[in-house]
């Protein structure tokens, strides 16, 4: 599995809950809904970025063990 196929459903997530909140932030206006917003939502593009490295870097240790694994010893 590539990272790029791993992390798609990642970002369709985050584009979902981002556009979802815009809805409910229509009619939820108070500071609770500032206090969310602030302290979940604004993290999530940085940290949705920071899971998708992550993933890449677990997709290449997977290849690189996957290569080892299949390769005859020496």
């Amino acid at each position: 599995m590539s990272s790029r196929v791993s992390s798609s459903p990642l970002d369709e997530a985050a584009k979902e809950l981002l556009a979802n909140w815009e809805h409910v932030r229509q009619s939820w206006r108070d500071q609770q809904a500032l206090h969310f917003e602030k302290t979940y939502l604004e993290k999530l593009p940085a940290l949705t970025t920071q899971a998708r490295q992550v993933i890449e870097e677990l997709d290449t240790i997977l290849r690189k063990i996957r290569t080892d694994c299949e390769s005859p010893l020496s």
